[in-house]
């Protein structure tokens, strides 16, 4: 019987299932960060093949019974990592077909399918991904946590600081983020969190303490909250208009931990969303990511076979 291992690799975690030819999902798995370009190719080969081994021993079969991989891995579109890393998928896991492709677009396979659409996500960095009735793939954002990543986890963290440390100068309004981050970090005062080198996943790791000031009313925090969904919403409208879908009734998914956790940002990308895409349907992604992969192999693989036998 043939198995298939689906994979997501993002900046916080990475994923993996193992399905039969039925979809049957027989084993799931985790580990740590793979995105190579947060953490490294490395840590990133490292974390991939241990939730892959993870998911392999758990289904019980043997290391070489794949028929086909998918992985979903951040960062992945770029021309030089995809060659790197496909070349050491195929080495590492072993399998008869092999796909390495963005993360954002098992997402989007698991939110609507093969459709035509777009998703947003917002997790630890942000980006959009859209693809037509052709087949055509268009991205916008997603250029990294020191140029972008606009209304992600992570900017939600680090514009979070920089209004305590404002509000601390007195160059901005009093927040309850100051005490917080403290609280967070263990800091004496706000001003010793440049004493600490914290990663972008520990930035992002603070969005959860903005939510929370602005389910409390702190005007700053909810002002960050509107910004996230106004910036997600744009990243969605460049590819609206690059498709030429501004009338047209498009599926829009959102995924992501900022995404879901919070209805303040859905509230602001939605308004924001509509102003530009008012026929667009927003839905919020319900499957985990790793679904998308698994269908996408599955996919491959039949295709592979079909080209094989003709």
């Amino acid at each position: 019987m043939p198995y298939f291992l689906g994979m997501d690799g993002g900046g916080t975690r990475t994923a993996a299932a193992l399905a039969d030819e039925r979809g049957r999902v027989l084993a799931q798995a985790e580990a740590g960060p793979s995105n190579p370009h947060k953490v490294g190719f490395e840590a990133a080969q490292r974390e991939l093949l241990r939730a892959a081994r993870r998911a392999i021993r758990q289904a019980r079969l043997r290391p070489r019974a794949l028929d086909a991989v998918c992985v979903g891995l951040a960062g992945a579109d770029r021309p030089s990592v995809h060659r790197r890393l496909l070349a050491w998928l195929r080495q590492s896991i072993p399998a008869r077909f092999h796909l390495l492709t963005s993360d954002a677009a098992i997402a989007l396979e698991a939110a609507i399918g093969d459709s035509p659409g777009i998703i947003v996500i917002s997790g630890t960095g942000s980006i959009a991904y859209g693809r037509n009735e052709n087949g055509r793939a268009l991205r916008s954002g997603g250029w990294g946590a020191l140029f972008d990543d606009t209304g992600s986890g992570y900017d939600l963290g680090r514009k979070a600081i920089a209004s305590a440390l404002r509000a601390f100068d007195g160059r901005g309004p009093h927040t309850r983020l100051d005490a917080k981050i403290c609280r967070a970090l263990g800091l004496r005062d706000v001003t010793d969190v440049l004493l600490r080198p914290l990663a972008p996943r520990e930035i992002a790791a603070l969005f959860p303490l903005v939510l929370e000031a602005a389910r409390e009313g702190d005007s700053v925090a909810r002002e960050l909250c509107e910004q996230s969904g106004q910036q997600l919403a744009e990243l969605a409208l460049a590819l609206v208009r690059r498709f030429g879908w501004r009338r047209r009734a498009v599926p829009i998914a959102c995924a992501g931990g900022v995404f879901q956790a919070s209805l303040s940002v859905r509230r602001s990308f939605a308004r924001h969303l509509g102003s530009g895409a008012p026929r667009a349907r927003i839905v919020l992604l319900r499957k985990p990511a790793v679904q998308g992969a698994l269908a996408l192999v599955r996919a491959l693989a039949a295709d592979r076979l079909e080209i094989q036998n003709s």
